[in-house]
């Protein structure tokens, strides 16, 4: 593992001191004040789930939140130097007796917040085509990555460098030392010790990409994932995609025995692998896709509670389920609707269908089941005074069987609405 860090950031050391063929980011530099950017998103949330197991509590959440992202550009010089800055401030809409679902923090007593504000800043560095930043990150790394499905992102503190030295070559290395919780006040709510990332990122041609990226979190868990990305063009307006997404993970003696129904308590030396591959044929407004995912290993796919982000899931088969049961199996069955090509530009539609079996559950022989109906539809304003506002309605209906229904999420039919305003400030 060390080997492989090690490699990597000789790379990159290696790739921001050689001469390229195109044009350098930091030689464009405009300046610290000229090249700055500044948004403010106004989130108003709503999350209902409404819980069909006898004993079991439905859960609800409505707030309001100002998200602000802050971006200096880069002096001017052989090296660019510059500052970040991201921030919430929130407040519950109701009492929110039963908050939940990631959406709002609470006190010692289960009550929630009745407002709360949270951020950070980071400060940057560019040379050439390699850009160090350290400090409040949102992260977007499929073994790394925030959780921004929430009224506000989740956010780590740490070093993360980039480098596209090489065309169409990515490299990426960082250590993290902090994780919060998008409904967290405590800016180490998970107690993250320190995850060392690195990965690459290549594309081929217009067609294929193809990534890499590995994560060592200290006394939690080691994980590599593989992405591979092929389009193939048919004909006009049409095409064929296909998507695979992988893992590995493995984790560490110092996390202890599993307690969780996902997968075995008294293993240690816990393995997972998890892939996906699935294929999405364009017509036009229309596409279908079908996919296939499978676990394999002792313990199921486990993501969040590792202080690894609470969006770590790049895999097809991830909606209020992400089909993560020790040794499952899933298939799905997609239909997205564009309506520009109906005179409604900005409208789109999406349903699914997902079925999990082969799930071994902790504490009986069973087979455990899950299914989940799946509908979106979001508008996005295209013009005028309110351009990019958006509107997203989102319902799952979820069922598992008697063998995992109490494993898991349980019988759950869930609402989501979200209402986005952003306003650009310079």
């Amino acid at each position: 593992m060390q080997k492989t860090q090690k490699l990597t950031l000789a790379v990159l050391i290696q790739a921001a001191l050689i001469s390229t063929a195109y044009a350098s980011e930091q030689s464009e530099a405009k300046g610290f004040v000229e090249d700055a950017e500044g948004t403010v998103l106004f989130r108003t949330g709503y999350i209902n789930r409404d819980k069909k197991a006898p004993g079991k509590k439905d859960q609800s959440s409505a707030a309001q939140s100002a998200i602000v992202k802050l971006e200096s550009g880069f002096t001017q010089g052989v090296v660019g130097f510059g500052v970040n800055a991201v921030g919430d401030a929130s407040f519950k809409l109701g009492e929110n007796k039963n908050a939940n679902n990631g959406m709002i923090p609470k006190h010692a007593d289960g009550s929630a917040y009745d407002h709360w504000a949270r951020g950070g800043a980071s400060v940057k560095a560019r040379v050439s085509n390699t850009t160090v930043e350290y400090g409040t990150q949102v992260l977007d790394l499929p073994v790394l990555a925030s959780n921004t499905a929430r009224m506000v992102p989740e956010y780590f503190e740490g070093t993360l460098i980039k480098s596209r030295e090489i065309k169409d070559l990515e490299l990426i290395a960082g250590k993290f030392t902090k994780d919060q919780y998008s409904d967290q006040i405590n800016t180490d709510g998970r107690h993250l010790d320190n995850a060392i990332v690195w990965g690459a990122k290549y594309k081929f041609d217009e067609q294929l990409n193809a990534s890499y990226y590995g994560m060592d979190s200290e006394n939690k868990l080691d994980r590599h994932y593989i992405n591979a990305n092929y389009t193939l063009p048919l004909a006009e307006k049409r095409s064929l995609i296909l998507d695979f997404n992988g893992y590995h993970t493995e984790w560490d003696k110092e996390a202890g025995t599993y307690s969780s129904p996902l997968g075995d308590s008294d293993v240690e030396g816990r393995s997972n692998n998890i892939w996906s591959l699935s294929g999405t044929l364009n017509q036009g407004a229309h596409s279908v896709m079908l996919a296939y995912q499978q676990n394999t290993g002792n313990t199921g796919y486990d993501y969040g509670e590792n202080a690894d982000g609470a969006q770590s899931i790049y895999v097809a088969n991830s909606y209020l389920s992400d089909f993560v049961g020790n040794h499952e199996k899933s298939a799905q069955v997609q239909y997205n609707l564009n309506f520009a090509d109906y005179g409604i530009p900005g409208l789109n539609w999406t349903t699914a269908y997902v079925y999990g079996w082969d799930i071994r559950v902790v504490g009986t022989a069973q087979e455990g089941k899950e299914n989940e109906f799946f509908n979106q539809v979001k508008y996005t304003v295209q013009s005028g005074f309110a351009k990019d506002a958006s509107l997203r309605v989102r319902n799952s209906i979820y069922r598992a069987n008697d063998a995992y229904e109490n494993a898991y999420i349980g019988d759950t039919n869930e609402w989501r609405l979200f209402l986005d305003i952003p306003v650009k400030l310079f």
